[in-house]
């Protein structure tokens, strides 16, 4: 089988190419609530059942998402559906994500910390960041307390790691060499 990136790109492309015209904001925000209705192991069972018509499943998803979904995310989910590709939704959102903040010179950011980031001190923080990458960041901070003090970002596949962990392993793998 094709690896889901490969299944996802043609519909985020073309999702893309669609939204261009409106709104990107809203279009995200639809496609973050069909990602994660369509990340439930059990909605996935019944639309796989051959029982199940795709009005049905087109039915079910647009009553239980929680953004109501525009004519053309209703036509670009029931192509989805359709094409049984609704197991590819969540790879679609991250693609079709990946396409925007591109065309809008953004990245996503996750910033781990061993300890909270105090709400006065995030901006300055994100200035340093968008300094050092190069580039306007979303960010997005997870705690992980593994780190000991420190940060470690990650940038597409750019990661800055300034953690005391990360130290400490250079210093290891120093001493043992």
């Amino acid at each position: 089988m094709a690896e889901l990136a490969t299944l996802a790109r043609p519909y985020a492309e073309a999702l893309f190419d669609v939204a261009g015209q409106g709104d990107l904001t809203s279009v995200s925000q639809q496609m973050d609530a069909l990602a994660a209705v369509a990340d439930n192991e059990q909605l996935r069972q019944f639309a796989a059942s051959p029982k199940v018509s795709a009005e049905q499943v087109f039915e079910l998803i647009a009553s239980v998402v929680s953004t109501p979904l525009s004519a053309p995310m209703k036509n670009f989910l029931s192509a989805v559906i359709d094409n049984g590709r609704l197991s590819v939704l969540p790879e679609i959102a991250a693609q079709f994500h990946a396409l925007a903040n591109a065309g809008a010179g953004v990245s996503d950011a996750t910033v781990f910390s061993a300890f909270p980031i105090e709400a006065a001190q995030l901006p300055d923080v994100i200035a340093t960041l968008e300094k050092h990458f190069a580039r306007k960041l979303n960010v997005t901070v997870q705690l992980e307390p593994e780190l000991i003090g420190g940060i470690r970002v990650v940038v597409g596949d750019e990661v800055m790691d300034t953690s005391v962990k990360a130290r400490l392993e250079q210093m290891r793998v120093a001493l043992t060499a």
